[in-house]
């Protein structure tokens, strides 16, 4: 693909674009990781360990307004959950996986670009008129993802599972990769999961789903969406249902998205019969 049209290109010649974009995409994130390693930090100190604090924005939040509104009991991560390292390599692993991970988010945009200049020749040209704005919104919605999963989940699954206990003779002192691996899946894949929008439109594009279909499963879809924000949060009413209201909102959301490729498709088809 890339500068030749698809159809003067061979098989080996699309796979030497495709590196060079894998490439190009890897590159990304490794700098992204080496800044994210340099300032570590920043990483930890202000960004992965700051949830579990008292003064973080969320626990702040909701610890005053359950004091303005009725003395409620808001108030979560109130003691620090305590971390340790149990392994001589331990912290450094952690340093390099959290770096890369970061390394991933920061990158994602170009990343995603790469993969959309691989495909896009290949589009019709009314193809790549609708789908032009493709790489800006999946990049703000998985943005916008990561926000909700950092913000919102991220300090519930900490409170919840940070003082879980099944016995007062069983103290939590949590080992640092569990808390950054907790930390860093629930991030992702709330990144990920708010793509829905996004692969509704490709997936009406191509005409696996209509509209009719996302309404007519719309109960199912209230069921797996609570079974997705179950597994991504810890097992308590208010998380699930904290997470599982955006993620009933992008499935709506999804529904307009694809009901409008198809509203395009009807009138290309009528102004192409005319």
């Amino acid at each position: 693909m890339g500068k030749r049209n698809q159809g003067e290109m061979s098989f080996l010649e699309h796979l030497e674009e495709l590196r060079w974009h894998l490439i190009r995409s890897i590159l990304a994130i490794f700098i992204g990781a080496v800044l994210a390693f340099i300032f570590k930090d920043i990483i930890f100190d202000k960004i992965m360990l700051a949830p579990r604090n008292p003064d973080f924005w969320t626990n702040r939040v909701l610890c005053d307004f359950g004091k303005k509104f009725g003395n409620l009991n808001l108030c979560i991560n109130t003691v620090p959950v305590e971390l340790i390292s149990v392994k001589m390599a331990g912290q450094f692993t952690v340093h390099v996986t959290v770096s890369l991970i970061v390394g991933l988010i920061v990158a994602f945009p170009y990343v995603f670009y790469q993969f959309w200049s691989f495909v896009a020749p290949a589009l019709h040209s009314k193809e790549k008129k609708y789908a032009r704005g493709a790489v800006f919104t999946s990049s703000l919605l998985f943005l916008i993802g990561v926000i909700f999963g950092y913000y919102l989940i991220v300090p519930f699954t900490i409170a919840f599972l940070g003082t879980y206990s099944v016995s007062p003779d069983v103290s939590n002192k949590i080992n640092l990769i569990s808390y950054v691996g907790t930390v860093t899946s629930v991030i992702l894949a709330s990144g990920i999961i708010f793509e829905l929008p996004i692969v509704a439109f490709f997936l009406t594009k191509i005409g696996l789903i209509t509209p009719q279909f996302m309404r007519k499963f719309r109960k199912h879809a209230i069921v797996v969406v609570f079974i997705v924000a179950a597994i991504i949060t810890p097992p308590d009413v208010v998380s699930q249902t904290l997470t599982a209201i955006p993620l009933l909102l992008l499935y709506e959301i999804s529904i307009l998205v694809s009901a409008g490729v198809v509203r395009r498709q009807k009138k290309e088809e009528a102004k192409n019969n005319s």
